[in-house]
């Protein structure tokens, strides 16, 4: 129930904050920009087992570089040893992130598996030597107003498809 209030007031705030043609046309294109980033970042992860381009690399980096402990352990004992399941799933999933942003379709949903997937890379790369801590705060932020504005409701599938999902709490949520 206090998810679902929490939603409500999302939306209530949503609809009050982003009433402006401009305000919808910002969110949109944050909603586009954030799906292109994922889809982009795909291109140099090329689906050939065992390493999928430079994943591998950029998954031993939570090893060698660790930012938190027990994650580090996490990767080494189990993502690195079953790694082309792993890297299978993250292809996978950033292919299915970046569309489902660029369409605006279950956008809420999707937002929060780029928040979960942000902090799976940050928690793999921040302390890499070289590595800009700003990317990282700035992918987060980005699907955090996705989310918080449901931007799939503007000049996205959500639009469209959200009237329809009215007796379907999940999809109401997701959109």
């Amino acid at each position: 129930m206090a998810l679902w209030n929490c939603s409500m007031a999302i939306s209530v705030a949503h609809e009050v904050h982003s009433s402006t043609r401009l305000s919808r046309g910002l969110i949109t294109a944050v909603r586009v920009i954030t799906g292109m980033l994922w889809i982009q970042n795909v291109s140099w992860k090329s689906p050939q087992p065992p390493n999928y381009g430079g994943l591998r690399m950029w998954t031993e980096d939570a090893v060698d570089h660790p930012v938190l402990p027990p994650f580090a352990w996490l990767v080494q004992h189990v993502v690195l040893p079953g790694f082309p399941l792993f890297g299978a799933l993250a292809l996978a999933v950033e292919i299915l992130l970046g569309a489902f942003l660029v369409v605006g379709l279950a956008t809420r949903f999707w937002a929060v598996v780029g928040i979960g997937q942000t902090l799976v890379i940050t928690l793999s790369a921040l302390d890499v030597p070289g590595e800009w801590f700003w990317s990282y705060a700035l992918m987060f932020v980005a699907h955090f107003a996705v989310l918080a504005t449901a931007a799939g409701r503007f000049g996205g599938v959500d639009a469209v498809l959200r009237p329809r999902w009215a007796g379907n709490r999940f999809l109401l949520l997701a959109s």
